[in-house]
């Protein structure tokens, strides 16, 4: 007699951050929005875009700042999800600031949070269903999905996280070396910014109160992970890509 696993019940909303001014990737964000610029054919927007599209999320809501209406007109091209715009023209408001702004269109229930700056690769299945999986909103404000720093395309420091074997996360001290780093990838609850400070902020803050609270968790990620920061990380990611698509068309 088979049983039958209930699905994870998806988010109805994710907020893709795109307003970065990239600087790191200059020249080419001098005329290029950082999350417009294309690896391996297709455009960090789109591929975090992606990402919220196939684990059935009908909304995302994508944040702009920096030549906004080049992000403008090239989203007019999508059809799922549906978007929203979230416009920071007037002030680059940072990742906890820049979702504060956005709380109004996300609505009261928990929701994905991507980075356009970060390629998450899925593994068995879909990593945003994972994350939903995982999800327990009474024990939770913020859900990390966490990418083994060893193995992690574009990144050679010294780790962000541990994670305890209930998936409690706390941060490394300055002399260890810890396993994990925050993918850019997490499902949070909007009580998290209750009390968050004004204007520009990182997400930082609030991790690191939750972290006191017992309240911040994280979840280790069983696909590939890269960062794309600088002009170099482009190439780097796209021919790791394309070995990676080489090695699957040889097992098969």
């Amino acid at each position: 007699m088979s049983v039958t696993v209930p699905a994870p019940a998806v988010p109805a909303k994710a907020m893709v951050l795109a307003a970065g001014l990239g600087t790191r990737m200059r020249p080419i964000t001098n005329s290029i929005p950082k999350c417009l610029v294309s690896v391996g054919g297709r455009t960090l927007l789109d591929r975090a875009l992606d990402r919220v599209a196939e684990a059935g999320v009908p909304t995302a809501v994508v944040n702009v700042h920096h030549l906004a209406d080049q992000v403008r007109a090239h989203l007019e091209s999508r059809s799922e999800p549906a978007i929203s715009l979230s416009d920071e023209s007037g002030e680059l408001l940072e990742t906890g600031g820049g979702i504060v702004k956005a709380l109004p269109l996300l609505g009261d229930d928990p929701f994905f949070v991507l980075n356009s700056d970060c390629i998450v690769l899925n593994g068995v299945r879909p990593a945003l269903l994972n994350l939903a999986d995982a999800w327990n909103a009474e024990r939770m404000d913020a859900l990390l999905l966490l990418a083994r720093s060893v193995t992690a395309h574009g990144y050679d420091g010294l780790g962000d996280f541990f994670m305890d074997i209930e998936g409690r996360i706390r941060r490394r001290e300055e002399n260890e070396v810890a396993p994990y780093i925050y993918s850019g990838v997490m499902l949070v609850h909007p009580r998290l910014f209750q009390d968050a400070p004004e204007g520009a902020f990182s997400l930082n803050v609030l991790f690191n109160r939750a972290i006191e609270a017992g309240r911040l968790f994280g979840l280790s990620h069983d696909g590939e992970w890269y960062h794309v920061g600088t002009p170099q990380a482009i190439e780097d990611t796209e021919r790791q890509l394309l070995l990676g698509e080489d090695s699957t068309a040889s097992d098969q």
